[in-house]
């Protein structure tokens, strides 16, 4: 029985539907796929400017033929009651209604109509189907959080049942945790793993700690699909060695669609078919594949609430390579708000931090896991998870890589602790600044 495919279609979710247009879509060649983008933009701004009241307030003045000029919607601007936000028809009992983990800084409360909501799941779908997985039939090991109040645990322990998951804990990713885990893959015929970057990683500490290879221990694994968390390229070729098996990187947002998939072929694919990618400089311009900007999303099929060149806070590289039906994502940087602002005003990004600080701390096999917190504009804290304090060796090396990579004078603090807490959803934000 198709328990996935059933569980979106009794919650009213048209996912047959959905998966006959994605088909459609796939379908066309070049100069058809371009006269449908431009038809699909047009329908959805004209929709949103003829059917909601919030876009109206945000797009007043603007034109669908003038699509540059069309104002970029921001997080801050979602930060207002939902049912302020949702279009002529929509209401709270008719749309799908989800919240953002927050991660950014700016949780907000959004909707899609349902259809929509199939789309999104059509298109991941297709994706994981790259690699011969199947939600119906396909087994996974999830690597995920989970609510803790009673209502809320309990339903999602049921989506999983119903999409074949089981979920393993992020919130313990002790010794012994770990070791509970590889007796479930050796009893359990999982055919993937999905869930965070972090906690996957650290599970593949472990098996190397323990010279374990999972796909010995769990023969019938075929893939793993890391997302929500960056996937350094050290720690990718770790999960390669320990795992075995494919290690795909997913990039989405739960407000917008699946945005882009690594695809067989090893290049991060981007979603042309429901979403549409923009890179856009400071100041709004539209810049070109192979340039460096803010990643600006404008969702196609929405009804519900409008996500029309919405930034979503990322930085990023559209490859020199992409075409409008197959744009190609080179690089993601990471948020434009893990900035860090230094006292001569360089500014960095916070992913740097990590990268001076990885090579050196991981050498150490005590250290668990890090995040780096900017408190003041010349001084950075370095909380590391550790049964012992980090050596006085390490710490001269820490400071004389900041100097090298950053500027000199930049007052480093230490702080080990046992454990480092994560958000309620179990991410790892591995760079945070306090000065906003």
């Amino acid at each position: 029985m198709h328990l996935f495919n059933l569980s979106l279609k009794l919650n009213g979710f048209p996912i047959k539907k959905a998966s006959r247009v994605l088909e459609n879509i796939q379908a066309k060649n070049e100069a058809d796929f371009e006269t449908y983008l431009l038809q699909k933009k047009k329908d959805i701004f004209n929709y949103h400017m003829q059917n909601n009241s919030f876009y109206q307030e945000i797009a007043k003045n603007a034109t669908v033929t003038d699509w540059k000029n069309i104002p970029v919607m921001t997080k801050s601007d979602l930060q207002q009651p939902l049912n302020a936000r949702l279009s002529k028809g929509f209401t709270t009992k008719n749309v799908y209604v989800n919240k953002t983990s927050g991660s950014s800084g700016d949780p907000f409360v959004f909707a899609k109509d349902k259809f929509c909501h199939a789309l999104t799941w059509s298109v991941i779908k297709n994706r994981f189907g790259w690699f011969g997985i199947d939600f119906n039939t396909s087994k996974q090991a999830r690597f995920y959080g989970i609510p803790l109040d009673k209502k809320g645990y309990y339903k999602e322990r049921f989506k999983d049942f119903l999409g074949k998951r089981f979920r393993f804990s992020v919130f313990d990713l002790s010794d012994a945790a770990f070791e509970k885990c590889v007796t479930t893959f050796q009893t359990t015929r999982f055919d993937y793993i999905n869930g965070y970057t972090s906690a996957i990683v650290q599970f593949a500490k472990y098996l190397q700690k323990k010279n374990i290879v999972l796909k010995t221990v769990c023969p019938t694994l075929n893939a793993c699909v890391v997302t929500s968390e960056m996937l350094f390229e050290d720690d990718k070729k770790l999960l390669e060695k320990q795992f075995n098996i494919p290690i795909i990187n997913e990039y989405g947002a739960s407000e917008l669609d699946l945005i882009a998939f690594q695809n067989p072929q090893n290049i991060w694919q981007v979603n042309s078919e429901t979403i549409f990618v923009e890179i856009l400089d400071k100041q709004d311009n539209i810049l070109p594949f192979g340039e460096e900007g803010r990643i600006v999303i404008t969702s196609m099929y929405n009804k519900a609430h409008p996500f029309i060149r919405y930034d979503i806070g990322d930085i990023g590289i559209l490859s020199k390579s992409s075409t409008l039906q197959k744009p190609i994502l080179e690089k993601l940087i990471g948020r434009t708000n893990d900035i860090a602002i230094l006292p001569s005003g360089k500014k960095a990004a916070g992913l740097t931090f990590y990268y001076i600080t990885k090579s050196i701390m991981e050498d150490d096999s005590t250290i668990k896991e890090f995040i780096i917190e900017q408190q003041k504009i010349d001084t950075f804290k370095i909380i590391y998870a550790s049964a012992e304090d980090i050596s006085e060796a390490k710490i001269k090396s820490i400071k004389t890589e900041m100097d090298n990579y950053l500027e000199k004078g930049l007052n480093i603090i230490f702080e080990r602790q046992d454990k480092i807490e994560r958000s309620k959803s179990g991410k790892l934000k591995q760079f945070r600044s306090l000065l906003n």
